[in-house]
């Protein structure tokens, strides 16, 4: 495992001026490496798309889903239905109301449980969320612990944001193992 430093940059411009930078404070190029980073989402993790199997504000949207389709779709349904049996006679209408019943109730409480999941006391709660890797350019460089801090303070100073280190593996000059949905590990000091 290598000691790497890295920093966000806003366009490739800045990211090849600070790996510049890097190069002449002595840091050989085989241990520079520039890459983009996608926004959050956009990393085609799965054949359908996207990062995660399912979005962490649905919370259990399904579980409300059957919640609502079986209480106040009921109630729905039953009033539904009392509708439809005062204004025709026909067995369809009244199956057709009970089933528009049925599925506005799921849809309340998908979205009832959904809306409830991310607040606290009406506040957006913080720590429902997971700290997201912003999109950007990304400069990495392999050092050697004695030569950490000048790597960050090279990096900070030509414009990065999101000074982070992490340990991983480094081959064929790039960082091989960046994930990007992991938490950027970011120390006092360095960000």
């Amino acid at each position: 495992m290598s000691l790497i430093v890295a920093a966000r940059f806003e366009g490739f411009e800045a990211a090849k001026a600070a790996a510049s930078r890097l190069a002449t404070s002595g840091f050989p190029d085989w241990d520079i490496h520039t890459f983009y980073v996608n926004p959050a989402g956009e990393h085609g993790r799965f054949p359908y798309g996207g990062d995660r199997r399912s979005d962490p504000d649905a919370g259990r949207a399904d579980m409300g889903a059957y919640l609502g389709a079986g209480g106040v779709g009921a109630v729905f349904a039953v009033f539904g239905g009392f509708v439809a049996a005062e204004l025709s006679d026909s067995t369809a209408a009244i199956l057709a109301a009970a089933g528009v019943g049925a599925y506005l109730g799921s849809l309340f409480g998908a979205l009832w449980v959904t809306g409830h999941g991310t607040t606290q006391h009406g506040h957006f709660n913080p720590d429902s969320h997971a700290e997201v890797r912003q999109a950007g350019v990304m400069v990495a460089v392999r050092v050697r612990p004695q030569r950490e801090l000048l790597a960050c303070r090279i990096l900070r100073d030509a414009g990065g944001a999101d000074v982070e280190h992490a340990n991983g593996r480094w081959r064929n000059n790039h960082w091989e193992d960046f994930d990007p949905l992991s938490l950027p590990q970011r120390e006092a000091g360095f960000g």
